[in-house]
């Protein structure tokens, strides 16, 4: 792999992460921005000119990443890996929704009146978002070789790709009419998203497989085998009943042919599904975001989510950005204490290399083989 000396440890690690059961420290990622380029911005020549060269040209894609591996330093468990993404949710674009890419984000237009009229949901290799998405993949899979992975793009799953097919409220509305009045529409829509998503992640996998393995984009996670995120945003809108009823056995069915699972667990509405998602024994990690520009995940008031992950035998991803670089390592530390350093992966953002190396140095002194409390 290039760009990253110690690949090998790095990718034993998470083997063993995903078995709870890494030596030393916690998985970190950790990425320094090298002196001379900090505060880090891409060169003008390689920025994008609009959204259609920001999100299809495989080859400003490639020079950008590069340009990022070689203006920083990947420390503890990061590594390089590319992510030719088409947002949160592109299987929806593979089976009807148009995408509507913005800066920062993609938006995918409802395009469902009626379920009874629209089509059966099957895998269509003739999609034109599908065929640009993959086409995009051999692109850019030919100009890095085996320099580093290309990252299993954010497909998405169950519930939250017909929200995006037929809208939030008008699915809201689908769901309490097949309960009242017994309609039955939506449970067998997503049963066929279901079986469709590892038909669309195995067409990726083709490209995605590095060395017997594969990373997940996002949560830079890496792992032997098909690795991925499962998650349902849309459960924060929904009772634990209706979350037992349209969603768990979606996701029981998607672990049994998937290696390493993270859930992301997004909001504290969801928080309610804890009980039911710490049954689906596939599940390998929680991962937990409390909303949008919401605080990280140190804080004790989430210990109540991660009291249920460690008891039901699940790793823990936390990310680490609230306050000033002294309060990242002083809540990181009081989780390492309380939860341990076995099972454990920690997310910080790109930092300073000087401060990146003293944040390594540190959690090499204080955070390896920390058995823990609980």
């Amino acid at each position: 792999m290039q760009y990253k000396k110690d690949w090998e440890s790095t990718k034993q690690r998470f083997a063993d992460y995903w078995k709870r059961d890494n030596e030393g420290m916690p998985l970190m990622r950790v990425v320094g921005v090298k002196p001379e380029f900090y505060p880090y911005s891409l060169p003008k020549e390689i920025k994008a000119k609009d959204m259609e060269d920001k999100y299809m040209n495989a080859k400003r894609i490639v020079a950008s990443y590069r340009n990022y591996c070689e203006t920083h330093v990947f420390l503890g468990d990061s590594f390089p890996n590319l992510n030719p993404d088409f947002g949160p949710g592109s299987l929806a674009g593979y089976l009807g929704s148009e995408i509507n890419f913005q800066e920062r984000t993609v938006w995918f237009e409802r395009c469902v009146d009626d379920w009874e009229t629209f089509p059966p949901l099957k895998f269509n290799p003739d999609n034109i978002w599908f065929k640009r998405h993959i086409k995009l993949f051999q692109e850019c899979k030919e100009l890095i070789g085996d320099d580093f992975p290309i990252a299993i793009p954010d497909l998405m799953e169950n519930v939250d790709v017909l929200a995006s097919l037929r809208g939030a409220q008008y699915l809201l509305d689908d769901m309490i009419d097949d309960v009242l009045e017994e309609t039955n529409v939506i449970l067998p829509r997503v049963q066929q998203v279901t079986d469709l998503y590892q038909q669309y992640y195995d067409a990726f996998y083709k490209y995605a497989e590095y060395e017997g393995g594969s990373a997940y984009t996002v949560f830079q996670i890496f792992g032997p085998g098909k690795t991925q995120k499962l998650q349902c945003d849309f459960s924060a809108l929904l009772s634990p009943d209706y979350f037992r009823m349209f969603v768990l056995d979606s996701l029981k069915q998607a672990t049994k042919t998937l290696d390493n699972v993270l859930y992301h667990l997004d909001g504290p509405e969801a928080i309610k599904h804890m009980d039911a998602l710490m049954e689906v024994e596939g599940i390998d990690a929680l991962q937990w975001t409390s909303g949008d520009y919401g605080p990280d995940g140190t804080l004790p008031e989430w210990d109540v989510i991660y009291d249920k992950a460690r008891a039901a035998g699940k790793a823990l991803w936390v990310k680490v950005y609230s306050g000033e670089f002294d309060d990242w390592i002083r809540n990181t530390e009081r989780i390492v204490k309380k939860y341990g350093s076995k099972g454990l992966y920690l997310y910080f953002s790109d930092m300073p290399l000087a401060q990146a190396e003293e944040l390594m140095a540190y959690a090499q002194k204080n955070w390896s083989n920390v058995k823990g409390t609980f």
